[in-house]
């Protein structure tokens, strides 16, 4: 597999479950850029909210969004992957006010696909309980945003095959 190199800071999104972190550091070597997890980036509180199984509320995020806007906008240029679930539109705009030319990998797939998929994973805080409510806050990428869906169907390989080549197809990001 020959690896890319881009300048494209990369955002990693979806719903919980879609394989965020299992993508990201994929697509990072693929593309030949670091990766920043982005749950990392969240306070104490808010792990244990997501633990508790309570969502967290928009002030809750905003801390979080933009701990990895700053992450982001210190990658402008040299390229890099984060996962963040950026569901709404805010949170996205919130993202691109920090780093203007960042680039969204929404992953995308059934409901059904993502919660067996969840069901099998261990050691993570989100529980799948909170499934429904992120389902119902997404907000999928609209026409003027910068970034590309790509299903979540098949392996990890195969998914972080499609996002690479969609993302080859994005303009470069202006400096």
């Amino acid at each position: 597999m020959q690896q890319l190199h881009t300048p494209h800071v990369v955002v990693v999104m979806g719903v919980a479950g879609t394989g965020k972190t299992t993508i990201g550091p994929l697509l990072a070597a693929r593309l030949g850029v670091p990766y920043a997890e982005g749950d990392d980036f969240h306070p104490p509180a808010n792990i244990a909210k997501m633990t508790a199984g309570t969502p967290l509320t928009d002030e809750d995020r905003w801390p979080w969004l933009d701990a990895i806007g700053g992450w982001a906008h210190g990658r402008a240029g040299l390229g890099g992957v984060v996962s963040s679930s950026a569901l709404k539109r805010s949170y996205r705009d919130r993202l691109r006010a920090a780093a203007p030319s960042v680039v969204f990998v929404h992953l995308t797939g059934s409901r059904e696909l993502i919660q067996d998929r969840m069901s099998h994973r261990q050691g993570h805080f989100m529980p799948t309980a909170l499934l429904d409510s992120q389902f119902a806050t997404l907000q999928p990428l609209e026409p003027d945003e910068a970034g590309v869906a790509v299903d979540v169907a098949g392996t990890p390989e195969e998914i972080t095959e499609r996002a690479a080549a969609a993302l080859k197809d994005l303009p470069e990001p202006t400096r």
